[in-house]
């Protein structure tokens, strides 16, 4: 298992449309085999979890070690993981079992088991929230440095100018 890919599918499940089935296809983009199987309650169970997510990420930008810990503990103990070791990549990594598994059972397994394995591994200071204004996405920082405060290049980019333009203003101003 890769755990760092299953901790970001983590954020980008947190930060997808999970409305209907067609939305969930389109987060299933590139896994047809999950995508075929996609209904209305495993839309509903991952709109659930998303909002059982959230506090683990804003727990994570506050670095408030515990309160990931025990969040995600509490969601582990709601939705018991069960880990497989596969080899049919040639190496031998995890994977959440899927026999009899619903997409959201899935899901909600891959992105517990890769968030506290990167807890465990990285800490919980890797999981945050878009510091920029009136965005809600949540991010996995892989940086090396720790430093990443943007969900994208996007809002990164946009706060930047914003900040420019506001010191512009303020020095024409002055």
């Amino acid at each position: 298992m890769d755990f760092i890919r299953y901790a970001e599918a983590a954020a980008a499940l947190l930060n997808a449309d999970m409305a209907d089935v067609d939305s969930l296809v389109a987060y299933l983009h590139e896994r047809d085999d999950l995508a075929a199987q996609a209904t209305d309650r495993d839309c509903m169970l991952l709109r659930k979890f998303q909002r059982e997510l959230r506090p683990v990420f804003e727990a994570g930008t506050a670095e408030d070690t515990a309160g990931v810990v025990e969040r995600l503990n509490d969601l582990m103990g709601r939705h018991p993981i069960t880990p497989r070791i596969s080899g049919h990549d040639g190496d031998l990594h995890l994977h959440v079992a899927t026999e009899n598994a619903s997409v959201a059972e899935l899901l909600t397994g891959e992105s517990l088991l890769g968030l506290s394995t990167l807890v465990c591994d990285l800490g919980p200071n890797r999981l945050g929230e878009c510091a920029a204004p009136r965005c809600t996405a949540v991010f996995v920082d892989t940086s090396p440095n720790q430093s990443r405060r943007y969900c994208s290049e996007r809002c990164s980019s946009r706060a930047n100018v914003a900040a420019f333009r506001a010191r512009q203003k303020a020095v024409a101003s002055a």
